[in-house]
């Protein structure tokens, strides 16, 4: 905020005026994005909703698809001599027995379906659910929090401008004062070096010209103390303006780094915690799948093995 010297009181004060209208124009205009940027982000989370909605119904019209089919091919195996002979030897290697095990496992298939259909429905649904209330109700106090920042801000601006504006009046009043006393000094210095003889003026023009001398001092000591008042009035408003700009460039700088960043932040935290989730979700699903194929390849190979012994 700083300005150049030669530049006059009136030109410093319209140019602070127009930065301060520039910053209450990118604070409305942080406003407007940080808001779009919610909506978004909102939207998202239902989005994710009904994906994960969708998604429950697909998995459970796919697991109802696959009972049918282990269904209906079981019951036309059960019809056959062969299902009498499994029930016997259910440890020999046979294509019967081969069938039979790819049916179990069909049904295991759409079992494992139907149980992460109900996961959606009623656990991450639900979840996300909760993150939007949660998150509805933290960017309502984030914007509460911005709006209030935003206005601190604009007051610690509007005391600045007021403060400035006092020292420039000051300055400019100190400034007249001091030329008003130098023009003083000059015209005692000119009543003083006349130099006239003394025996050579007049009694009454004697009398005459010490009262303006007079006159002259007492303008000159009434002037230097008018400067002296003023001189010291600007110090002083100086010594509050600086202390007051650099308050006001520390409240710019901890709005725009850190008050800032942190609204980001908190704003889209909801949506980075509901991915962090879902993908933890994910892959301990995906663990535990990779967990149950090796329990069945185990199991399998095991009464395979006893078949050929």
């Amino acid at each position: 905020m700083s300005t150049p010297r030669f530049k006059k009181d009136k030109e410093i004060i319209a140019d602070y005026e127009s930065q301060v209208k520039e910053i209450r124009a990118q604070l409305v205009e942080q406003q407007k994005c940080l808001d779009q940027q919610t909506e978004m982000r909102v939207q998202l989370l239902q989005d994710l909703q009904d994906f994960f909605r969708k998604k429950s119904e697909i998995e459970m019209e796919y697991s109802r698809n696959l009972e049918k089919l282990a269904e209906r091919f079981m019951a036309k195996t059960r019809s056959t001599k062969d299902h009498q002979q499994y029930k016997k030897d259910q440890n020999l290697l046979s294509p019967v027995n081969c069938w039979y095990l790819l049916l179990n496992q069909v049904r295991r298939e759409s079992k494992d379906h139907a149980t992460l259909s109900d996961i959606y429905l009623n656990n991450v649904i639900m979840r996300f659910m909760q993150i939007s209330e949660d998150s509805t109700r933290l960017l309502k106090k984030s914007k509460e929090i911005a709006f209030q920042l935003q206005e601190d801000l604009m007051k610690v601006l509007n005391e600045l401008y007021t403060v400035m504006k006092t020292y420039h009046m000051y300055h400019s009043e100190s400034i007249s004062s001091e030329s008003k006393l130098k023009e003083a000094e000059k015209q005692e210095g000119k009543q003083i070096g006349r130099g006239d003889p003394v025996f050579s003026i007049r009694m009454e023009d004697k009398y005459q010209r010490r009262s303006s001398v007079k006159k002259i001092e007492k303008m000159r000591e009434k002037r230097q103390a008018k400067y002296s008042e003023n001189k010291l009035k600007s110090i002083k408003a100086r010594n509050e303006y600086l202390l007051t700009l650099e308050a006001s460039n520390a409240s710019i700088f901890k709005y725009y780094i850190h008050d800032l960043s942190d609204l980001i932040d908190e704003r889209l935290a909801s949506v980075t915690r509901s991915s962090y989730k879902y993908r933890a979700g994910q892959s301990r699903a995906q663990e535990f799948e990779k967990y149950e194929r090796d329990f069945e390849q185990r199991a399998a190979g095991g009464r395979l093995q006893s078949g050929v012994d």
